[in-house]
């Protein structure tokens, strides 16, 4: 079984309540079909991140206000868009990005996208998250490093997105060994080019993985080329109902 490093990882984590996490579908005006699905009642949501322009823009934006308020009124966590750019961002610019998103979305959260992995800049993202947790001691943080970081990342966040790519890498994926050591509610998986027939392969390799919070797609990258996650998948009404009423072991 490719998926696991340990026969007590699997055990440990079954039984948990999987919700989506929704990476950031296209701009509210291009894509307001699919805003107004992610408010319906009884979609099984974690979080649903807003990118307005690779962060929260330069102004406000009345589509995305409209779209973020939508959510708020559906009881829908919001969480802002922030690039860490692996490291290489300013601190400044970051926690500018990170006010406008408080002031202009009142957003509950942020997702802090292409977080390094290496020990070594731990100090940095630990000074960047403790700053966001100051200005909003409520926020709901998560880690996109889209593989598994050095273990100490894990403390300071919220979630870690210990996966994030093609379904042809996520079915003979590893989970890291130290994921024992934590709940499955703080880890995250985004996975493309899903096929609708490999759906209950792709929820149960996560379950035993151990990640609680999932967004699986039919979308690819085109080799690279576009963003598989700007779009709902194909199978959106299957999937939510399969997470709503739970996969069997």
């Amino acid at each position: 079984m490719p998926h696991l490093t340990s026969t007590t990882a699997g055990a440990t984590h079954t039984g948990v309540r999987t919700a989506l996490g929704i990476p950031g579908y296209a701009h509210p005006l291009v894509a307001p079909a699919q805003w107004a699905e992610l408010a319906r009642p009884g979609t099984p949501l974690d979080w649903v991140v807003l990118n307005v322009a690779g962060g929260p823009g330069s102004r406000p934006d009345p589509h995305c206000l409209e779209a973020t308020a939508r959510l708020r009124g559906a009881g829908v966590r919001v969480l802002g868009h922030l690039d860490l750019t692996y490291g290489a961002r300013a601190f400044a610019d970051l926690l500018s990005d990170a006010h406008r998103h408080l002031d202009w979305y009142r957003v509950d959260g942020f997702l802090l996208d292409r977080c390094p992995t290496e020990r070594t800049a731990l100090p940095e993202v630990r000074r960047a998250v403790t700053t966001l947790r100051a200005i909003s001691d409520t926020a709901h943080l998560v880690l996109g490093h889209g593989t598994h970081p050095h273990p100490g990342y894990a403390e300071n966040a919220d979630q870690l997105v210990t996966f994030s790519g093609s379904w042809s890498d996520y079915r003979w994926s590893q989970v890291a060994e130290w994921t024992a050591d934590y709940p499955p509610d703080r880890f995250c998986h985004f996975v493309h080019g899903v096929p609708h027939g490999h759906l209950d392969e792709a929820l149960r390799i996560a379950r035993w993985q151990g990640a609680a919070t999932i967004y699986f797609t039919d979308r690819t990258d085109g080799g690279g080329r576009a963003d598989p996650w700007e779009t709902m998948p194909g199978y959106w009404d299957d999937i939510v109902s399969r997470i709503g009423t739970g996969v069997s072991e």
